[in-house]
Parts: C-alpha cells; structure tokens; sequence
C-alpha cells in the first residue's frame, strides 16, 4: 500500500529553503565550466590547527577510542572549555553541571528547544536570524515572536514592551552576538539588561556564541556569562567552527544553567552517544594549546573585509565595514531594490559569477539585504569584485 499524500506533519511547517535556489544555479555554472566565486555559506576555508589534527591521528589509532563515548562528551574536554571560559571571561563554571559537549552549535540549539520548549511556547528571537533560530522553535512546537536586531538598544526597549504586553508571556529570548547575518554586535551593558529582564518576568535566555572570536578594530565579543546572575536565566552555545576553523569536526559546547543543561543532556541520552572520541580528545589541545591560532583567523577575515568593503565601495555599492563576524550584511543598490534579494542574487551570479546569500533567506526583514561569507581570499575576492563593478556599471549606463 503506498504512503498517503502530502507532506509529513513537521516538514509541513518547513518553507522551501531559499538558498537552494542559488545553490542549483552555482552549482549548474561549474558544471558548465564557469568559475563561481563563492560568498554564500560560511564555510570556513582554512586547516584546522596542526596539533589539533596530528592528536586526531594518534587517537583515532588507539583502538580504545573506537568505542561509543559520552553524550555529554568526555569529562576532561568539559573540564577544557570550562578552563577556557575561566581564561577568557572570567567565568567559573561547573564541568558536571553547567557544560555540555554538543555536535555543532545547530545541535545543541535545536535539541535544547526540543528540551525545554513546549506547545505554544513563545520564544522571542531576531529578525533577521540564522535560519536554525527561526525553525528550530517551529519543530519543537514553539512559536516566533521575532523582533528587529540591527540596533540592539531599540530590540531591547521592543523586548521590554512585549514582555509587559504580549500574553502569554514569552519562555525564551533566543539571542546572538556578534549576529549572523547583520553583524550586529553589542557590550556588556546589553547583556546586563537582558539578563535582567529574564530575571523580572520569569523566561530563558540562549545566547548563539558562534563568533566569539571573529572580531576587529579593538572590539571583542563579551560572554552572556560575565554578567553577574546569568546562569540562573541564561545559557550560552559556544563552537569550534569559526574559531578554530573546525567546522566539519561538530565540536560545539551549551554552557550555563544547570536546569537546561540537564534537560539538553536528557535529551541527547536518548538520542547519541556523542562524538567519535578522538574528535574530542583533538579539541581538547585545540582549546588547550591552539589560542594563538585564533588571531590568525582573525587577521584573514580582517584582510578580506578590508578588500571587499573597499572594492564596493569603489563600485559605488554604500556598505558599512562590519567589527565582527566573517559576514558582510550589504543593502542592494537603490537601482536593484525592486528586484528583491533573491533575484538580486540570481543576477550576480548570472552576470558577476558571484554567489551571495539573499537576505529572505534570514527572515522578513532581510529582504533588500544579501549577504557575503569572507571564506574566499584576496585574490577571489578581487577576482568577484570586477565582476560586480562592471554589473552595477552597466546598470548606471541603462539608468541614464
């Protein structure tokens, strides 16, 4: 007898996924031989740290480390990152309690919603967001309450309002900083008041920590968990990906509260063994002894900003320079508005071979926004920027 019609009850909630779109196109340009220079996920292009890979080898070769491991992750990269964090922030946390090893940021995110949100449950969270944010509430039956986060004083005093209006109040207020994909980035201060709020009116708060410490200019990221009183409202999703430039390893960490922790550790009892265990046992020494490392992620990405924000600039495209992050969040050219984002991005990469995320991508209020992914070098970057010069160059000719 075949399956009935229609979608199955989860996937229903789920719109098409926009990117796929522009990820078809690029992908039918290579095969016909064109040269696609590719600013749309954030893929991080470099190695991981040499020590981190070599400890890999030698723990993959231990026979011992070929059996399941902990769900949780091992006790001593919980007791690693709960010492990076003392390093870092000057946080003291409890390696059993209040630290968890996840498979990436998008599994502890997801399966923490699924932990601790139920039917109905409001969750307040950015617009524009990474899409993980939006429809990981969806899939554990929560609904979106989405607010404007490019200025982060003006969602705060929109927050303050819709806990003193909305019924019934909101559960979580789902957050993250430096933000993915506007580049939005706050202080301490902001965390204060957030965590504050929690506190008065009785919700959660998940901080997303994926840029950490991808950061410019003198600015660096402040932890949710320096404020004082955080973890008894609070927990924050830390990774590897960006960092360390570890994205296919899916080492990620929630940190925090104990009462979310041990719910997020419920669920993944249930559901994994947790990472192949010479993974972990690399990221300890990456956390442990690749510090160092960092700032020289950070000096890529610099370089790369510095080249892309300058190029557009110069073809007459008005973007500002973003302090953190590995994202440029640009508004279309006037002249394009009314094309919308996604077909913008369709005609970069038609006439530029330039592959960018379109901003509907992120939610309602990233339309007119495309996004760029400082994941190619210098050289490519140079490379898509005269393709685009000469796009935008050619619609001023048509204009007049």
């Amino acid at each position: 007898m075949p399956l009935p019609d229609g979608e199955f009850y989860r996937i229903s909630k789920l719109p098409p996924y926009v990117f796929a779109v522009i990820n078809e196109m690029k992908a039918k340009l290579r095969a016909d031989g064109q040269d696609v220079v590719d600013f749309g996920m954030g893929n991080p292009d470099g190695p991981s740290p040499e020590p981190v890979v070599q400890k890999a080898i030698e723990a993959v070769q231990n026979s011992r480390n070929h059996r399941y491991s902990m769900s949780r992750g091992i006790p001593r990269l919980r007791q690693e990152i709960v010492a990076h964090y003392k390093r870092e922030y000057g946080v003291q946390l409890d390696p059993d309690r209040e630290a968890i090893v996840t498979m990436g940021a998008k599994d502890a995110l997801a399966h923490l919603l699924f932990a601790v949100i139920g039917p109905g449950d409001l969750v307040i969270s950015p617009n524009p967001c990474y899409p993980i944010h939006q429809y990981g509430v969806l899939m554990a039956e929560g609904h979106n309450y989405m607010l404007p986060v490019e200025n982060p004083d003006e969602f705060l005093n929109q927050l303050e309002n819709a806990f003193q209006s909305i019924a019934p109040k909101p559960k979580m207020v789902l957050v993250s900083f430096p933000h993915n994909p506007t580049g939005s980035c706050v202080d301490l201060n902001f965390f204060r008041h957030l965590v504050w709020l929690a506190n008065k009116y009785g919700a959660m708060v998940v901080h997303d920590f994926a840029y950490a410490d991808i950061y410019f200019d003198g600015y660096k990221p402040p932890s949710i968990l320096e404020v004082e009183g955080a973890k008894d409202v609070a927990v924050e999703i830390y990774s590897m990906t960006k960092s360390f430039n570890m994205a296919g390893w899916r080492v990620a960490f929630c940190l925090g509260n104990p009462k979310m922790i041990h719910a997020l550790s419920r669920i993944k009892s249930y559901l994994d063994y947790g990472i192949f265990q010479p993974l972990q046992i690399a990221s300890i020494i990456g956390l442990r002894e690749c510090g160092d490392y960092r700032a020289e992620i950070r000096e890529i990405y610099r370089k790369r900003r510095d080249v892309l924000v300058k190029g557009l600039q110069e073809a007459g495209w008005n973007v500002d320079s973003p302090k953190a992050s590995m994202f440029l969040w640009a508004k279309i050219p006037e002249m394009y508005e009314h094309l919308g984002s996604l077909e913008f991005a369709k005609l970069l990469m038609s006439e530029a071979l330039t592959a960018v995320s379109p901003g509907i991508g992120f939610g309602p209020l990233g339309e007119n926004h495309v996004r760029f992914a400082l994941i190619e070098n210098e050289h490519r970057t140079r490379q898509a920027l005269r393709g685009i010069k000469q796009v935008l160059k050619t619609q001023k000719k048509v204009a007049v």
